[in-house]
Parts: structure tokens; C-alpha cells; sequence
């Protein structure tokens, strides 16, 4: 892992991490007559008219709301609004730097205590404050809400507003978590509807794991709580862990892992042990996701293993494999945009997983493979899942997720070949 301290991370965010830039020059009294009066009252008037011009003469089509309330802050907990800002901010720097997505922090104040906006989510609060601000931006990306208030926070402003909305927590985990899933199932020689699922962790990133998993096809999918198996029987399930509880006399992790081709964790470290992953299938994949510890060691999982191959995943930098939330957001959204499309949707996102498991099955570029010299990048067991510098995700993923817009019919017709060609000369500009 990276080694700096805690003056180096507060020196590089001295000032913030992101600003405002000028698109048009203002340098001239004419310049000054477009930008604003009396010129301004023309793009007012053409917007009046005609709604969708907005598009046109603002920064609307290029840009996200990267919303939190500071509930669910990275694995920090609640901390406030105000602590969330470095998240979004980061999060602004990710979509700019990835995918030239222009995005801005929008941290929402909850409830106050103690002289911090913290508390429990207030859904109606949040979903009110976005839809109110949403006539600026293309696009929200909600983020570090707390579970199980972002269920209701997401499905209702996707239902309600004409632009995507997408909370990066529940989604784009599982997004690249299913794109493994792809590849580890291509490895094994199963298709995706024959394999046994089982995960740990049934929070806003399990519960859309598992959806996810279900969208792509795979049919036998357990998951587990603190309390054991999301049994049909259970009278202590929310009506999101309910859509998934399953019937079975098995009631613990452990019982489940048996024979199971799959681990999916994003739950709290070291709740497996050597001894939980040798009962699983004759070739397991084990994704490991909490962080900064996952739910196995890896190295615990090479010494159990070692007469077997295996896929080994985690949430973390310096493992192979990385599960790492970049490689999603920045092209789900800048597909999105580009054609106009309304929501992102199922089909967007399991075409996005599809696109990221293909790349992975291509040689990297000789740019990538600089970057990770002590990496074997081929694929196969260490290597799944595409890296996060490797710009062609930039066309492969973001034309993926538009063509996936325009088929579902939640974009209007676009021509794609060019869209893609559009792509591909961005691309080559990018710095």
C-alpha cells in the first residue's frame, strides 16, 4: 500500500480538491454583453420555449450531483455532511480525471446533534433536496447514504426525475463484482445460471450484488446477515432482504459455503477461516471485499488452497484483483449522458459488467502493463478484472452502457457507430 502520512494526505487536500473553470472567455466588453446582460436573456427566453434546449446552452449535459448526507461515510461511519466533503470532492476528481465527467460535491445537512449534521437518513429530506437542485445537473450520483434509507432514496428519485440517478455504493460494486463473476465462470467452464453463489454482507452493496448477480444469470444466490441465512422464514427481514430469502433448513455462513462456487463478501473482516473455504467447490473464487481488512486473508486462503486452483478478489490497492469502484461510475455515467438516456438501468449496467469482462480478457497496452511492473497481467486466476489506468475503458465501457441505453429504449435513437468513433477521437485527446 501506499506509505504517507498524515501531513502529506492534509498538504494534498490544502484548498480542496476541486474548482470552477471558465469554458467561454470573458475578456472583452462583448464577451461580457454574451455572458450575461443582456445577452444571458436570450439562452433565459430559448429555455423557456423550449425545455430541452437546456442541454444545449448549459453545462447541465455534462454534469453530476455527487450527493451524500454523510451516514455511511467510506467505512467511517456517520460522520456528518461536512465530513463527507473529501469524499466528493474525490469522488468529483474521478469522474473528471476518468471520464472528463464535470461533477460537484453536494453534502445535504441531516439532522443536527451535537452541532453536526449527522443522525438517521431522512429520506424525505434527501429526496426533496435533490429533486429541487436536479434542473442544474445531467445526472446524481448518491453516495455514503446509509442502508436501508438509500434503497428508498434512489428508487424514489429514479422514479421521479428525468435524468440518472445512481448510488455508486450499491451499484458500482456490484457492477465490477459481477463483470469477476463473468470472467471467474468463463475460468471455471460453468455458465453463469449453473453456479452457487453464496455472500455475506446484506446492505446496500449485497442486496445490488446479488440483484446484479441475478440479472446476469445466475440463478442460486444465498445471503447472509449478522444473524445467519436470509431464510424465507425469518420474520426479521426488511422488505429488501425479503426479496431475496430463500428456503432452506441451512441456517448459518458456514453451512452455506459448502460446495459453493462463489464467496462474496462486503461485510466485516476475517468472518472466514482456511478451513470455511476448503468446503466450497473444487475451483472456489473468494471475493473478499471489506476494507481496509477483508472477510479472509488472502494469504490464509493460498495456504488452504494450495492444492487447487482459485480466484482471489479483494476491495484492495495491493492485491490483485481489485474490486475498485473507478472502473464503473465515470463510464456508466458518461454513456449515460452522451445519449440523453433517463435512468440507468439493468441492462446498462450488466452491458457495463460485460464490457469490463471482455477487456480483461484482452492484452493490456503496453502503457498499462508499465504501471503494475511487478504484475503478470494475462488473464487467467490473477487477473479478471481490467486495471483502473487503462484507457480503453473509457470507449469499451461508456459505448457499452449507451448502446445498452438506446436498445432499452431509455435513450432516443442515436447513430452509434458514430458515437463510438466520437469515443474513440475523445479518447486520443484526453490528457
Amino acid at each position: 500500500m501506499a506509505n504517507f502520512s498524515k501531513e502529506d494526505v492534509m498538504k494534498f487536500h490544502e484548498g480542496g480538491k476541486v474548482g470552477v473553470r471558465q469554458t467561454r472567455p470573458l475578456k472583452t466588453q462583448e464577451d461580457l454583453c454574451l455572458a450575461y446582460t443582456p445577452g444571458v436573456a436570450l439562452a433565459v427566453k430559448e429555455i423557456a420555449a423550449r425545455p430541452e434546449s437546456v442541454y444545449e446552452c448549459t453545462s447541465k449535459k455534462n454534469l453530476v450531483a455527487v450527493v451524500s448526507d454523510g451516514t455511511a461515510i467510506l467505512g467511517l461511519g456517520d460522520l456528518g455532511a461536512a465530513a463527507s466533503i473529501p469524499v466528493m470532492e474525490g469522488k468529483a476528481v474521478l469522474f473528471k480525471a476518468f471520464a472528463d465527467v464535470d461533477a460537484w460535491p453536494v453534502p445535504l445537512g441531516n439532522c443536527r446533534v451535537d452541532g453536526k449534521d449527522t443522525g438517521k437518513t431522512d429520506p424525505k429530506r434527501v429526496i426533496d433536496a435533490v429533486r429541487a437542485l436536479a434542473p442544474m445537473y445531467g445526472g446524481v450520483n448518491l453516495e455514503d447514504i446509509a442502508s436501508p434509507a438509500c434503497f428508498e432514496i434512489e428508487d424514489t428519485l429514479d422514479a421521479e426525475l428525468d435524468i440518472p440517478v445512481f448510488h455508486d455504493d450499491q451499484w458500482g460494486t456490484a457492477v465490477i463484482s459481477v463483470s469477476g463473476v463473468m470472467n471467474y465462470a468463463l475460468l471455471a467452464g460453468k455458465k453463469l445460471e449453473d453456479l452457487k453463489v453464496v455472500m455475506n454482507g446484506a446492505g446496500a452493496a449485497g442486496i445490488r450484488i446479488c440483484e446484479m448477480c441475478k440479472a446476469a444469470g445466475v440463478k442460486d444466490v444465498t445471503i447472509c446477515d449478522t444473524k445467519g441465512i436470509i431464510r424465507e422464514d425469518r420474520t426479521d427481514l426488511n422488505e429488501y432482504k425479503r426479496r431475496h430469502a430463500v428456503k432452506t433448513d441451512k441456517k448459518t455462513l458456514k453451512e452455506a459455503l459448502v460446495g459453493a462456487d462463489v464467496f462474496i463478501g462486503v461485510s466485516a473482516a476475517n468472518v472466514l477461516t482456511g478451513e470455511d473455504v476448503k468446503t466450497m467447490g473444487s475451483f472456489p473464487a473468494i471475493f473478499a471485499m471489506a476494507n481496509p481488512d477483508p472477510e479472509i486473508d488472502p494469504a490464509v486462503v493460498k495456504e488452504a488452497l494450495s492444492d487447487r486452483q482459485y480466484v482471489m478478489v479483494t476491495g484492495r490497492s495491493d492485491y490483485p484483483n481489485q474490486i475498485n469502484n473507478v472502473l464503473g461510475f465515470p463510464y456508466l455515467f458518461r454513456g449515460a449522458l452522451d445519449v440523453r438516456a433517463k435512468t440507468i438501468n439493468k441492462e446498462m449496467k450488466v452491458a457495463a459488467a460485460n464490457a469490463l469482462a471482455a477487456l480483461a480478457r484482452e492484452p493490456v497496452t503496453p502503457e498499462v502493463a508499465a504501471l503494475y511492473p511487478n504484475e503478470k497481467l494475462e488473464f487467467g486466476t490473477g487477473y479478471i478484472i481490467p486495471k483502473p489506468f487503462d484507457r480503453r475503458l473509457f470507449v469499451e465501457v461508456s459505448y457499452a452502457v449507451a448502446e445498452a441505453a438506446v436498445k432499452s429504449g431509455v435513450a432516443p435513437e442515436t447513430d452509434l457507430a458514430a458515437y463510438r468513433r466520437e469515443l474513440e477521437e475523445r479518447n486520443k485527446n484526453r490528457d
